[in-house]
C-alpha cells in the first residue's frame, strides 16, 4: 500500500501556494482585519475559480469530484498563509454536504457558506450567504433572509468575526450525521493548524539566522535550536494524525469521529508549540501590533478552540477507545 500524496495532489498543493502568495499576503490579511467583512472576495473568486471551494463537490455540481485527501494538503496552505474566512465550513464541512443549487452555488463560489453548533458564537454568522448547524441531533440549512444575527462578539483574530444567531426558518438536511458534521470541521481545521504551525517554525527559524546577539546568530545558541526542535518534532507527529483523519472521512470509515478528535488534539498541540516558540524567539518584536508575527499567532489561539478544544477531542477520543 503506498502512504504518500500523488504527484498530482502535490502540484496543486504548489499551485494553491503559489496562488496564495501572490494575493493573500499580509497586507491583504491586515486590510480585512480592518474591513467589514471576513474574507477578501478577490481571493475568494481565484479559489472557486482554481476549483478549491467546490473540490469536493461532484462533477455535475461544477465541482472537482475530489474527496478530502486531496483537500488536506490545501487546507495546509490556507493555514500556512493564514487565509481569512470560512473555508473550512465553506469547502470541507458545507459543500459535501448539501446538493442541488445550494451545492453548485457554493462550489462555484456564488454563495458563501459557514458552519458551526447552534449555542455557540457562529464564527462569520453575520457575514456568509448560508449557515449549516447542528440543532437537537440534527444539521439544518438556514438561509440569509431567515437568519438574525445578534451580539457581534470580536475574536482575537479580528478576521474571524462571530455573533449569536436566531432563525425563522430552516431546512434538515437529510442523512447527514452529526457526529461526522462535526468530524469534517475538527479535521479540517486540524489541517489548517499544521499549515500555521509549519509557517511558525519557518519564520522563525529565517529571523534567528538574521537576528544577532553578542556578535553571533540568535539560531546558534542550543537553546533556541531545542526550541525549534521541539515544535518541528510536535508538527511532525500532528500531520500523520491529520492525514490519517482525512482518509477516514474520504473513505466512511466506522472511527472517523475518533480520528477527527487524534487529528484536533494533536494539530492543537502542535501549533500551540509553534506559536509559543515563535513568540520567545522573536522577543519583544514578536509582542508588537506592527509585526506580522501576531496575524499567525492569533488564528492559532482562536482555531485551538473552533471545533473543540484539545481537552474535549481527549475525552473523545479516551470515550472512543476505553468505551
Amino acid at each position: 500500500m503506498r502512504f504518500a500524496f500523488t504527484d498530482e495532489q502535490l502540484a496543486f498543493r504548489d499551485a494553491v501556494r503559489d496562488l496564495l502568495a501572490k494575493v493573500a499576503g499580509p497586507e491583504a490579511l491586515r486590510a480585512v482585519w480592518d474591513g467589514d467583512r471576513g474574507w477578501d472576495p478577490a481571493v475568494w473568486s481565484h479559489l472557486a475559480e482554481m476549483g478549491v471551494l467546490g473540490l469536493l463537490a461532484p462533477e455535475p455540481a461544477g465541482g472537482l469530484g475530489l474527496d478530502e485527501v486531496d483537500l488536506v494538503l490545501i487546507l495546509e496552505e490556507a493555514g500556512r498563509a493564514a487565509l481569512p474566512g470560512p473555508l473550512v465550513e465553506h469547502a470541507a464541512v458545507a459543500v459535501p454536504l448539501l446538493t442541488g443549487d445550494h451545492q453548485r452555488a457554493a462550489a462555484a463560489g456564488e454563495i458563501v457558506v459557514t458552519a458551526g453548533q447552534d449555542g455557540s458564537p457562529f464564527a462569520y454568522g453575520a457575514e456568509a450567504d448560508l449557515l449549516l448547524l447542528e440543532h437537537e441531533d440534527a444539521v439544518l440549512a438556514v438561509e440569509r433572509a431567515d437568519l438574525t444575527a445578534t451580539q457581534p462578539r470580536t475574536s482575537v483574530d479580528r478576521s474571524r468575526r462571530f455573533a449569536d444567531i436566531a432563525w425563522s426558518r430552516s431546512t434538515p438536511l437529510p442523512g447527514i450525521d452529526p457526529a461526522t458534521f462535526r468530524a469534517r470541521g475538527a479535521a479540517a481545521t486540524a489541517a489548517v493548524l499544521c499549515g500555521l504551525a509549519a509557517r511558525l517554525i519557518a519564520t522563525t527559524a529565517a529571523y534567528v539566522k538574521e537576528r544577532h546577539q553578542f556578535g553571533v546568530p540568535v539560531g546558534s545558541f542550543q537553546a533556541v535550536k531545542h526550541h525549534l526542535a521541539d515544535a518541528l518534532i510536535a508538527l511532525e507527529h500532528a500531520r500523520p494524525a491529520v492525514y490519517c483523519a482525512a482518509w477516514s472521512i474520504a473513505t466512511a470509515q466506522p472511527t472517523l469521529s475518533r480520528d477527527a478528535s487524534f487529528a484536533k488534539a494533536y494539530a492543537n498541540e502542535a501549533a500551540g508549540v509553534a506559536a509559543r516558540v515563535a513568540l520567545q524567539c522573536h522577543g519583544a518584536i514578536g509582542y508588537t501590533f506592527e509585526h506580522d508575527l501576531h496575524l499567525w499567532l492569533k488564528r492559532v489561539w482562536s482555531l485551538q478552540r473552533a471545533w473543540g478544544d484539545t481537552a474535549h477531542h481527549r475525552y473523545e477520543v479516551a470515550t472512543a477507545v476505553l468505551g
